[in-house]
């Protein structure tokens, strides 16, 4: 997948079909759209586009109004926006730095000068609350009238609904499915609701980056962990998980682990990485054979599978040791059950 930064792309870039969102946790409701916008590309022989702003413009107004209340909690960093970005298909992603003088652009402007001389849109798939422009003064209509006017087709997905599935023996529910949306998705991260969030999102919640040094602490209490930084202050999730860790080998092994993912209260603020949103992953079979031990510079993704707790603020060192042992021995419980249940199901399935 190409990616542009700013909305101008190179002079020899071809005509593009487009969609326009934040896409935070590239979540179910967005990967259909993704999928409708492929194939209209195809059709028309167009290369798929989506465009992204970062920050979030509700960052941008919350640090300009001086009012963090407004900024929404990051589902996720921009690297795993626009890996999940590349595996749904899209051929390009237009990253927008969302500024003062983006967010001013009056809606018809916006169409003129990004849509059609920036990005050269032949075709533009929005959602159906989709506004844009300064104060959010745009719509669909307008959009849809410029579109004939200047040259470039215009169509709406509607919100994107599914019903839960049901557990056995559970009644069949009152109500229709839920729209599936970035708002559901901080919603049950917040819960702690891993596998309501792995549902909406249509895989497990994970986060990616590369491993970065840190206090060197856990190696003293005899558990090395592997830190990624979380680049916004105000992750969707926190607390203490249950996780799988891939990344570290070429030959896709998949590590068990526990992690913590926040801003270790029991710490102090001023070591290495203090005031920044860390997750920080032990694996429960700690590799021998790591190259260089520690795995620091490489990519890996950790999977978050259950949460066991919020974050502790742990009495001294020795204290935080044996939380982190309890945290250990409740992963492996978990890992544990999880296998018992796999394996019933598998007999289930062979009856």
């Amino acid at each position: 997948m190409k990616i542009f930064r700013g909305y101008r792309l190179p002079p020899d870039a071809p005509p593009c079909a487009l969609t326009i969102g934040n896409f935070d946790g590239v979540h179910r409701g967005h990967q259909a759209m993704l999928a409708l916008l492929r194939n209209e590309a195809r059709h028309r022989g167009l290369p798929s586009c989506a465009m992204t702003f970062e920050p979030h413009p509700r960052d941008f107004f919350a640090e300009q109004f001086q009012n963090p209340e407004l900024a929404p909690a990051r589902i996720a960093t921009l690297r795993d926006k626009l890996c999940e970005l590349s595996n749904n298909g899209i051929d390009q992603t237009v990253v927008v730095p969302f500024n003062a003088e983006f967010s001013s652009l009056p809606p018809e402007v916006f169409i003129r000068k990004v849509l059609v001389e920036g990005l050269r849109a032949q075709y533009v798939l929005v959602g159906d609350d989709f506004r844009f422009g300064a104060r959010r003064a745009g719509d669909y209509a307008m959009l849809d009238a410029m579109g004939r006017e200047l040259g470039f087709e215009v169509a709406r997905m509607n919100s994107y609904e599914v019903s839960r599935p049901l557990q056995p023996h559970e009644p069949l529910p009152s109500e229709p499915g839920i729209r599936v949306s970035s708002t559901e998705v901080r919603a049950a991260l917040a819960r702690g609701d891993m596998n309501e969030a792995a549902w909406l999102l249509g895989r497990p919640y994970s986060i990616s980056g590369h491993v970065v040094h840190g206090r060197k602490l856990g190696r003293e209490l005899d558990f090395p962990t592997l830190n990624l930084r979380f680049s916004h202050w105000k992750p969707a999730a926190s607390g203490i998980f249950v996780v799988e860790v891939t990344g570290l080998f070429d030959d896709g092994r998949v590590l068990p682990g526990v992690a913590n993912l926040g801003i270790r209260p029991s710490l102090d603020p001023n070591d290495v990485n203090g005031g920044r949103v860390l997750l920080e992953t032990f694996c429960l079979e700690w590799p021998d054979d790591l190259p260089d031990g520690y795995g620091y510079g490489k990519i890996i993704r950790v999977d978050l599978l259950h949460k066991l707790h919020d974050e502790r603020k742990y009495d001294g060192l020795a204290a935080l040791r044996q939380g982190i042992a309890q945290d250990c021995a409740d992963a492996r419980a978990w890992f544990a059950d999880r296998h018992s249940e796999t394996r019933r199901q598998t007999t289930r399935d062979r009856i």
